[in-house]
């Protein structure tokens, strides 16, 4: 089949509301900083309202990916669910407006859009709360064939792998996938989605992906031993593994290869809500173009460093020429 994306993901479709704040706000209400937890609407209603002013726009991991390789110039697709409310339809518009294609059928009844508030410490550090919502209702009916049998890589969200209804759907797209000769590509996410489906993770890599992100954490917990030993195990798992480790750049590993790919400078770290996303980003968009690992960790790496200056997970300014501008 002809390609028509570099690359087609699967994922949470979130709202994502990013505010300041400070170390007493997240004491005042019992949040642990640089966690991610799960909330209830009711718990996501509440906290909204106490949160500073911040900034909203349509998030989700995969989707925040899919931002990043519309902004380096390659073609996207993201299939994900959200409600038929104003923040289902923002986000719907907010997707077309970067130019990726989506058309999943937003959820008539039921759960409302899920939404990730975010608060941001003056250290850059992130305190996440999610409402899913809408998003787990994702299943195999929403998977859409052509997206996937016509991206040259499909990239699924390791959030996704906890509601068994999602788990069928990325059963189905690995299926089209691998029957049309295309890349699977896996994020872990989470080390509570590790943690918590350890052995059906390991399985699914060994069995479906081509190419595994992760970070230090991740990698470590899936493994359950350190970051060196982790490292060897994955090169047994998945054809190609990247692995990041925030200031400290990131290791790729394929076969016998080994690329240690030092983090791109930046001036001032503001947020790094993103910068996994967007490394993955770089790393898959250079990687459906044909270029060499130790550059696609490079341009992984230009991604991440670039929506880490600023609030929000989504470049600002144009990928492609930041690329351009460093000769990548």
């Amino acid at each position: 089949m002809t390609d028509l994306y570099d690359v087609a993901a699967i994922g949470n479709a979130i709202v994502d509301v990013i505010a300041p704040a400070d170390d007493a706000f997240l004491a005042a209400e019992g949040l642990t900083k640089g966690s991610m937890q799960l909330i209830d609407q009711a718990r996501a209603t509440a906290l909204y309202a106490k949160m500073a002013k911040g900034v909203e726009t349509s998030g989700g991991s995969a989707a925040n990916t899919v931002a990043g390789i519309a902004s380096l110039g390659g073609a996207a697709a993201f299939l994900g669910k959200v409600a038929s409310d104003k923040l289902g339809a923002a986000f719907v518009e907010d997707m077309w407006k970067i130019g990726a294609k989506y058309r999943t059928q937003p959820l008539s009844a039921g759960p409302s859009t899920a939404r990730c508030l975010i608060a941001v410490t003056p250290d850059g550090e992130r305190t996440m709360c999610t409402y899913l919502g809408a998003s787990t209702q994702f299943t195999d009916f929403d998977v859409d064939r052509e997206f996937i049998e016509g991206a040259k890589i499909v990239y699924l969200e390791g959030y996704l792998f906890d509601p068994p209804e999602a788990r069928q759907a990325f059963a189905k797209a690995a299926g089209l996938a691998r029957a049309s000769g295309r890349q699977i590509a896996l994020t872990l996410s989470d080390s509570f989605v590790v943690d918590r489906h350890r052995e059906a993770l390991l399985g699914f890599i060994e069995s479906q992906v081509d190419i595994l992100f992760a970070n230090e954490a991740e990698i470590t917990a899936l493994f359950q031993t350190g970051f060196d030993e982790a490292v060897e195990a994955v090169r047994g798992h998945a054809r190609i593994a990247a692995v990041t480790r925030s200031e400290q750049g990131s290791v790729i590993v394929s076969g016998d290869e080994t690329h240690r790919i030092p983090a791109a400078p930046v001036e001032k770290v503001v947020d790094t809500t993103g910068a996994g996303d967007q490394y993955a980003a770089g790393f898959l968009f250079g990687l459906s173009a044909g270029r060499p690992l130790d550059v696609c960790g490079r341009l992984g790496s230009l991604a991440a460093a670039e929506v880490i200056s600023h609030y929000g997970p989504r470049p600002l300014v144009s990928l492609k020429d930041l690329a351009a501008a460093q000769g990548l």
